[in-house]
């Protein structure tokens, strides 16, 4: 039977291949394996970005009410998605950076990077010149909760935005100043961002 695209109920649309028995069982072939693996690696990536989503749990493979179940759940088929083959799939997204785990030190969770990291702290920095917030102290909060117009970074995780923060502070974009938020919580930091140097 042929296979073809399925629109889920967010708008996201399934490839064909999700369609396939197969495509859901951690395949015992290497280059097969690579294959299919890099297919799911696009698909999480894609559906990331459709949903902004940023965490995505070994769990999620069996929460057939979770934010992920459109994926890793085919219902018309019948096939769902192994936690086996998504920790598998998960380490090999960590190795290839379009994720890194958190919290670090364990492997059964990440913040899933549909962009990499080097291109969200260029975003980041496009959007504050933009802004015309050059050499003005933002707290993390700010960037994450812009008071007027949502900036590209709203709603971002703190270890991703921080990782884009050290990606501008290694090029002298950036300056990360120390500081705890008011109710103690992790956050309560901010950043100055300069204009780049002409070399």
């Amino acid at each position: 039977m042929p296979y073809e695209p399925f629109t889920t109920e967010s708008g996201f649309v399934l490839q064909p291949i999700h369609s396939f028995p197969p495509f859901f069982t951690k395949q015992h072939h290497p280059s097969i394996l690579s294959d299919a693996t890099q297919q799911w690696i696009k698909l999480i990536l894609g559906y990331a970005r459709h949903r902004r989503l940023w965490t995505l749990r070994v769990e999620d493979a069996e929460s057939k009410d979770g934010p992920w179940n459109e994926v890793f759940w085919n219902p018309r088929i019948k096939r769902q998605m192994p936690q086996q083959y998504l920790e598998y799939i998960t380490k090999t997204m960590v190795s290839e950076g379009s994720a890194f785990w958190e919290p670090p030190r364990q492997t059964r969770s990440v913040i899933v990077c549909w962009s990499k990291v080097d291109a969200w702290a260029e975003t980041l920095y496009d959007w504050v010149l933009s802004t015309g917030q050059m050499n003005t102290i933002l707290t993390y909060y700010e960037i994450q909760n812009p008071e007027t117009v949502e900036g590209p970074m709203s709603e971002t995780p703190l270890p991703l935005l921080l990782k884009a923060i050290q990606v501008l502070a290694k090029s002298g974009r950036a300056q990360q100043i120390e500081g705890e938020a008011a109710d103690g919580a992790e956050g309560g930091g901010g950043v100055r961002f300069f204009r780049a140097v002409a070399k």
